[in-house]
């Protein structure tokens, strides 16, 4: 037999089965057979739609980590946000053991206050890059209030202001705070396994107060929380401890402007209204020129301002390991 004619055989009695199966489609309405699938097939995909976006609202964790949380888990949303943070932890922790020894000389300060509570909180990283990332800035929030909620637990009777210092493996171990679970490592593995770089918790200072003190603060470079409305964040950060006999109104400016001083001039002590005025490489607070004005000393612009300055803690991003306690 012809194979030519076998082959056009072949492709005729094709087209004219297409040819009579497309007319026989055209003459049907496709309409009811569409109508009896298509419903419960769309309604599936846009609820596991709604599951993965509502999903990734909650953790920040990419489209494709949160498909596969959610078929993991049943499509069940709370297990799925559970097996994220494990995983992501786990993540963290591995990334965390890989990164460990590269220096972190950027991060910032956050300094919060609650009430009679101050707190200053340094976090570093590598780069700062990722200081000015949301998710940074999240977890010195986080370390800020776990400090906090640290401080407010300590059931101490206050005569006079109390002061104290959480290194690096104290302020690890310390709660994560308000909805969140585990420690603050446990927040800080969940940072280094998402933004890829080495962190640290490197230390925090906390200072309470009764009545007749008074806490100055300021915070140089500073930017308010992504949702903490009470953190500032920046480079520089000061606590400046004031005696007063009398409540004045111009308390905050007074407290921010010798917060100023203390970061500019570095003090490493009070000093004593009685010592002699000194220059530019004086240490003693009082002693030193005074920022805003050299004409005059800090002790000769306090004086006239009612406060009797008692004590400081200056943090400076990045600077030596031991944290800058004062005498």
């Amino acid at each position: 037999m012809d194979l030519k004619k076998i082959l056009w055989d072949f492709f005729f009695l094709l087209f004219e089965t297409g040819s009579h199966s497309a007319g026989s489609l055209l003459r049907q309405s496709p309409q009811p057979r569409h109508t009896l699938h298509a419903g419960p097939r769309l309604s599936a995909s846009a609820s596991s739609k709604e599951l993965l976006m509502k999903l990734r609202r909650n953790t920040g964790y990419s489209f494709v980590n949160c498909k596969k949380a959610l078929e993991t888990c049943g499509g069940d949303l709370k297990q799925a946000e559970i097996w994220l943070h494990k995983q992501a932890q786990k993540e963290g922790w591995s990334k965390a053991a890989k990164l460990q020894g590269r220096k972190t000389k950027e991060g910032l300060i956050g300094l919060l206050q609650e009430g009679n509570t101050t707190v200053l909180v340094e976090v570093n990283c590598e780069t700062d890059f990722v200081s000015r990332n949301l998710k940074f800035q999240q977890l010195v929030q986080q370390v800020a209030l776990g400090t906090m909620m640290y401080c407010q637990s300590l059931k101490d009777q206050l005569s006079t202001y109390s002061k104290g210092f959480l290194n690096s493996s104290e302020l690890s171990g310390l709660p994560a705070g308000p909805d969140r679970d585990g420690s603050l490592k446990d927040q800080l593995a969940l940072a280094i396994g998402k933004l890829g770089e080495n962190m640290t918790l490197k230390r925090a200072a906390w200072v309470k107060v009764p009545s007749g003190f008074y806490v100055g603060s300021y915070v140089h470079g500073a930017m308010q929380s992504p949702s903490l409305h009470n953190l500032v964040l920046g480079k520089y950060g000061a606590l400046v401890i004031c005696e007063t006999s009398e409540q004045k109104t111009n308390l905050e400016d007074i407290g921010r402007r010798l917060g100023q001083h203390v970061v500019g001039m570095a003090p490493l002590s009070v000093g004593s209204l009685d010592d002699e005025p000194g220059g530019e490489a004086e240490t003693k607070m009082l002693s030193q020129p005074y920022l805003l004005d050299p004409s005059i000393t800090l002790g000769q612009y306090v004086q006239p301002q009612g406060v009797s300055v008692v004590d400081f803690v200056r943090f400076e991003c990045g600077e030596g390991e031991e944290a800058a306690e004062t005498e």
